[in-house]
Order: structure tokens, then C-alpha cells, then sequence
């Protein structure tokens, strides 16, 4: 019996929809052969938006999800094979051509944001960021002009930014070569100006803080970005890091953004349809 849908991370009919055919075949129905999987791969999806939504331990998951064990394992390999990324990118695309975009993004913006770190993070992947007096892990998150994201990385707190965004931009040139124009804040300028035109072929233009503004200042063209890391900070998981693994964090991060771009078109296409909403529909 499958498990009824009692979270409000839960997946609907229609966001499973969106998502069931991008993850990978089964290897049981494939030409190699495999042992068929023992549990549904929707209740796999809404354990792990469980996880990032309240910021559980993964011990902790309920009893209705599959062994916790199992949740881990599925996060872990579809992390390691790149398919949270493919999904993001997707419905990116998708919704980037629902408002009358192209599916690839030309101009981006980019930023970063430090948080603590747990217990569970080692030494080696944490460091101290002297600007924001934290001690953990920075994330440094590409999105398009509308806030959707492209790219994340994370990194210790004490890398600046300059150096992450050498690794960051050359990442992002290979995945997306229809990218001409990044913005930034000021920490990124400088040589790295240079180095973005002659080794990359990008445009980056940084935007800085009025030298007359005291306290919070909406910047142009930046303030996209720093809402996508708000949006993603209200997913519990993300309030601090606690993710032994770096590629996991991103990952999860990775999936704080699909749960919004999900839901973001299913509400979209229900009302262009003129048929009740998934949500409206379960009230009913």
C-alpha cells in the first residue's frame, strides 16, 4: 500500500509528474538487469523533501518512509551521478519558456553566503570567514535574472570569493556556454575581472553598495540572487550546514530549489488550465 500523504513536503500527483520521468531507469529494466527496487522511488523523493524541509537527522525519518538507509543511499547516488542537477536544470528550462524566455540563461548573477557549521562537518571542509565572524562552510549559488538556480558550490567560510569564483565561473562556462554577462558584488572584482574575459570569455560586472547607504539597500540586479539563498535558507536543512560531505550539500541545496521550481509550475499550469490545483483538489 503506498503511504498516504500527510507532510507538507510531500510531493502532489502533478509535481510527481515533473519529476518521476527525469530520474534515471530502474536497473531492472535494463538490458544489464538488476534486482527490482523494494520501495517506490515518489516515497524515496518525499523522504529526502522531508529531510530538507525540517532539518531532521536522517535516523530520524518517520516510520511511514522507507528505512532510513535507503533514503540515504538513493540521495547519495543520484548526488554522485548528477541527477539532481539534470532535474534543476529542466525545470528551469521549463518555466524559463512558460514566461516567455529562452531555456538558457545569458546573464546571471552570483553571490555567496556563509553559514555555521555542525559537529558532523570535519576540518578539513570548514574553515573561519573574518567578515561575517562564522565559523563552517560558504555557498556560492548562480541564478538567472528571475532568481531561478543555475549552479552551486560549496566551500570552507575562509575561501574568499575571488578564489571560489575561479572554480565557480570555469564550472559554470562548461555546463552553460551560452553565458556571456555575471554579475557580482564588489568582492569580486578586481583581477578576476580579467581573468573572467581572457580565460573565459564571460563579462563580469560588479555591483557595489552606494557610498551615501546606511543599513539594508536593495542593489540592482544583485537582489535576485540574495532572495533565491533567502528562499532556500527557509528550507530548515539549510538554517546551518550539517552535511559531512560537501557534494551532499550541494545536493540537498539542490533540492531546496527543485521543491520551489515544483511547486512553482504546477501552481502555474493548474490556473492557465482553469482546473482546480493539486492543493485545492486535496482539500476537497
Amino acid at each position: 500500500m503506498p503511504r498516504r500523504r500527510c507532510y507538507p513536503s510531500d510531493t502532489f500527483d502533478d509535481e510527481w509528474a515533473l519529476i518521476e520521468p527525469l530520474l534515471p531507469t530502474p536497473a531492472c529494466e535494463t538490458r544489464t538487469g538488476g534486482r527490482p527496487e523494494k520501495h517506490p522511488r515518489r516515497e524515496i523523493a518525499d523522504a529526502i523533501r522531508y529531510a530538507v524541509d525540517t532539518g531532521c537527522k536522517w535516523r530520524a525519518l518517520p516510520r511511514d518512509f522507507p528505512p532510513w538507509r535507503t533514503c540515504y543511499g538513493f540521495m547519495a547516488r543520484w548526488a554522485a551521478a548528477g541527477i539532481v542537477g539534470q532535474i534543476r536544470d529542466q525545470l528551469r528550462k521549463r518555466i524559463r519558456r512558460e514566461i516567455g524566455r529562452a531555456p538558457g540563461a545569458v546573464a546571471t548573477v552570483i553571490d555567496s553566503q556563509s553559514v555555521k557549521a555542525a559537529e558532523t562537518v570535519g576540518r578539513d571542509s570548514r574553515g573561519f570567514d573574518d567578515a561575517k565572524k562564522t565559523n563552517g562552510r560558504k555557498r556560492h549559488l548562480v541564478v538567472d535574472t528571475k532568481g531561478l538556480p543555475l549552479f552551486v558550490m560549496v566551500t570552507p567560510a575562509d575561501m574568499t570569493d575571488r578564489e571560489a569564483a575561479k572554480e565557480v565561473l570555469f564550472r559554470l562556462r562548461l555546463m552553460h556556454p551560452e553565458i556571456t554577462i555575471v554579475r557580482a558584488d564588489s568582492g569580486h572584482a578586481g583581477q578576476l575581472v580579467t581573468w573572467a574575459k581572457t580565460n573565459l570569455g564571460l563579462t563580469l560586472k560588479t555591483v557595489g553598495r552606494p557610498k551615501d547607504a546606511v543599513g539594508f539597500v536593495i542593489l540592482p540586479r544583485r537582489w535576485v540572487v540574495e532572495r533565491s539563498l533567502a528562499w532556500i535558507t527557509h528550507a530548515r536543512r539549510h538554517a546551518r550546514d550539517d552535511e559531512r560531505l560537501i557534494q551532499h550539500s550541494e545536493s540537498l541545496i539542490t533540492w531546496a530549489a527543485i521543491t520551489l521550481m515544483n511547486r512553482r509550475i504546477t501552481r502555474r499550469s493548474s490556473r492557465r488550465s482553469g482546473q482546480p490545483t493539486s492543493r485545492e483538489a486535496d482539500r476537497d
